[in-house]
């Protein structure tokens, strides 16, 4: 089932997200349709806060990006409870958007190299080493189960110069080729 996509000023979008527990209800149902609603927007990653639920759960499929980002090739996980346990001193900066902040993308600069703890679907539990642009959007993610979003990491001058199309997602009048929940609606 395809969700909507929780935009920016919504306040799930700023909470810190609560671990999932083992007998959490439906989570392979909920993990279905989060990939679903991933791919309805044509995103490559999608955090349980972005269609409204607090909790420590996110999906990635970043096999679309493997012609420019070779790690991206076959990179598809789910992460419940994730953890980044290190993270590279060398940092990149890239281009970043958001499906919860449509119209906006900026250069973050992030770790090249992160190791992560997480478990999967089945509740078992991995430890990964990721590197380059896969590790950009697992940051990117898990991002969103501590209250953040990518935007936090620009300058105040770069917000500043984004500030009418933020205005236009917290006012609702922004445009999505995907279902979405703005505030107030």
């Amino acid at each position: 089932m395809i969700l909507p996509v929780f935009l920016y000023g919504q306040a799930v979008l700023r909470q810190k997200a609560e671990d999932v527990a083992k007998d959490y209800p439906e989570i392979k149902k909920l993990v279905a349709d989060m990939y679903d609603t991933m791919y309805h927007a044509d995103g490559v990653g999608l955090a349980a806060p972005q269609i409204g639920l607090s909790i420590r759960l996110l999906v990635i499929d970043a096999n679309v990006l493997g012609d420019d980002f070779p790690e991206c090739v076959g990179f598809k996980r789910t992460m419940i409870n994730p953890d980044i346990i290190e993270r590279s001193e060398e940092e990149i900066l890239l281009e970043e958007g958001c499906l919860s902040i449509p119209g906006i993308s900026e250069k973050v600069s992030r770790a090249k190299v992160i190791k992560v703890k997480y478990l999967d679907e089945d509740f078992v539990e991995h430890e990964e080493t990721i590197d380059g642009f896969a590790a950009r959007v697992v940051q990117h993610e898990c991002e969103h189960l501590e209250g953040k979003v990518f935007i936090d990491n620009i300058s105040a001058i770069r917000r500043q110069l984004n500030k009418g199309k933020i205005n236009s997602i917290l006012k609702g009048t922004v445009k999505c080729s995907y279902r979405a929940k703005a505030v107030g609606k």
